[in-house]
């Protein structure tokens, strides 16, 4: 029987990426919080483990948008990367509630630091890795025009500059051992910072499910494209822009003579189509043709 399985696309390999990513950071994370017991490297190893879920879940439901349109979703499956984008948002918001508790905890009841300079090796080694995995994903998100994968992406910087962070903190701390309170104040900064990045995540997702129309620049090149083509006796009303995943779709009333012959109407039709995808690729053009009103 003929494999008949469709390849894996460029921006699942991403997310494979990020999987990897996730593993070794959070191993090298968890290890440096196990020697420190710091509550700063206990958030940085928590937001790490939330990478790993957000990136097993973002490959999964990238492969469900990488499937054809079909008789149930003729649009097709593209708006699939909006849910992994705004429950990778979620997961931002619970590690931050997360970190958050503990720091609180640690201010209230505090315990010592150990071996921190060995525990800031390995989350400095972890910090590179992911910033690493970042750039590249960021590439890949803006090659490939995916909402998900930079979400990913911008989860990963967001880790980076946690670890940042944490390490500039625990640094203070190696040199001034007395001032406990810095472990569980860095914790406390760091997760009102993922909780930014979170709520950002979770709007541009909501955005995408209730059909937001394209940037205003972007409609700007629209509209220019279409009035280079367009006809002079010819006009263009009702301009609507949508997006869902990396497919844009522009629709829009096309207002012709009512005496033109639907030959040429069908040739106008076709020039305007292929003008917008060339300047957008992977575009769906709807145009309904009416007569001008005399």
């Amino acid at each position: 029987m003929t494999d008949v399985r469709r390849p894996m696309s460029r921006v699942q390999r991403a997310m494979l990426v990020s999987v990897v990513a996730a593993l070794v950071t959070m191993a090298l994370k968890f290890g440096a919080w196990a020697m420190t017991g710091s509550v700063g490297l206990y958030s940085d190893a928590v937001e790490s483990l939330v990478n790993l879920a957000a990136a097993v879940l973002g490959f999964v439901l990238l492969g469900v948008a990488a499937q054809p349109a079909d008789d149930g979703h003729p649009f097709g499956h593209e708006k699939a990367e909006y849910f992994a984008s705004g429950a990778e948002g979620m997961f931002i918001l619970i590690a931050a509630a997360s970190i958050g508790w503990a720091a609180v905890h640690r201010l209230i009841v505090p315990a010592p630091v150990a071996k921190l300079d060995v525990g800031l090796v390995l989350s400095l080694v972890a910090t590179g890795v992911n910033a690493l995995a970042a750039w590249w994903l960021m590439r890949v998100a803006r090659q490939e025009n995916s909402l998900a994968v930079e979400a990913d992406a911008h989860h990963l910087l967001t880790d980076v500059w946690t670890s940042v962070g944490v390490l500039i903190g625990l640094a203070l701390l190696l040199i001034w051992p007395t001032a406990w309170w810095l472990d569980p104040v860095v914790a406390i900064v760091v997760a009102l910072n993922i909780v930014r990045t979170g709520l950002s995540l979770m709007r541009r997702s909501i955005d995408g499910l209730m059909d937001m129309q394209l940037p205003p620049e972007e409609i700007v090149r629209i509209e220019k494209t279409l009035q280079q083509v367009l006809p002079a006796a010819a006009r263009i009303e009702r301009l609507r822009t949508r997006r869902a995943g990396t497919r844009r779709f522009v629709e829009f009333n096309l207002l012709l003579p009512g005496e033109w012959p639907v030959r040429q109407s069908h040739d106008i039709c076709d020039a305007l189509e292929a003008a917008v995808e060339q300047e957008f690729p992977a575009t769906d053009v709807v145009i309904h043709v009416e007569p001008l009103s005399i």
